[in-house]
Formats: structure tokens, sequence, C-alpha cells
């Protein structure tokens, strides 16, 4: 097992199985020395944590866990076209996306679930551009939904 999936266990998150996608693309790419995530709901044992929207029934705290569910199910996708997440050298880029009111204006706080999940589980290399999106509606009614971009090497 992986230096990473020790310390995702020792959090008390294991690595899940690779989610099917839910349409006609791939769960990760790997361009040269990155790796592109789809954008990944959380699902935790099959079952999408937490649906429905921020600033209506659905808490910030629960969003945020949601977002580490979403960063576990990129691990599992990224893992799926490199082998060994060991080989995750940087955490580049996230874009995080979260279903929201016209007034919740908190969607920062809600995708620094998913960030300071990354440090956790990579230190400083967890470290990494960011964008956070509110919208009205997301795929399945999940409240957040995030991709990735990883550098690695060979």
């Amino acid at each position: 097992m992986s230096k990473i999936e020790d310390r995702l266990n020792e959090l008390g998150f294991p690595l899940p199985q690779l989610a099917a996608p839910a349409g006609s693309y791939l769960p990760a790419v790997k361009s040269g020395d990155l790796v592109f995530t789809s954008g990944q709901l959380p699902f935790r044992d099959g079952e999408l944590a937490n649906p429905g929207r921020l600033g209506d029934n659905v808490t910030v705290e629960q969003a945020q866990e949601s977002a580490r569910y979403s960063v576990l199910n990129a691990l599992a996708a990224a893992k799926s076209v490199i082998g060994d997440l060991d080989k995750i050298e940087r955490v580049v880029k996230v874009n995080g996306f979260v279903t929201s009111t016209d007034d919740f204006k908190q969607q920062p706080e809600v995708i620094n679930g998913a960030s300071d999940f990354l440090a956790d589980i990579f230190g400083e290399a967890g470290q990494h551009a960011r964008s956070a999106l509110g919208t009205n509606a997301l795929p399945k009614g999940t409240c957040v939904e995030i991709e990735f971009i990883f550098r690695v090497r060979d």
C-alpha cells in the first residue's frame, strides 16, 4: 500500500473503489506529467453524501464533509491512471462547484473542506490554486462537485 493510502487510513478515510462515470467520459486522464480528473461527486459507500443546496437544506459543515469525499473519489480516479498515489508530486488546481441559494455566499468555506483535507494528506504539496463557484444545480442533486489537477512523476 502507498504512503498516501496509509495516510488516508490514518485519517480515517480509506480510499474508495473507483466510481463509475455518470456519462460518456473518463474519470481521469493523464497528459504528460499532469492528471486531470472529471468533476467528482461526494459518493460514500455508493451513496451521494449530503444531497441538496447550501442556504436551504445542507449546512457548511455537511458540505465540507462532502468535499472530503470528492477528494477521495478524485484520488481513486487518479490512481486508476497512474497506479500508485505516491506518484503525485503536487496538487496543482482545484475547481469547486457548490449548489447554493442566491443569497448563500460561503462557497470558499465549503471548498476549504477539500483544500484542508488535501493539505492533511499531502502536506505542503497539497497546497494549490483554486476556484470556488456557486451554482443553482449540479448532477444528481449533489451539494458539491470538484475537479482536480495533479502533477505526477513517472
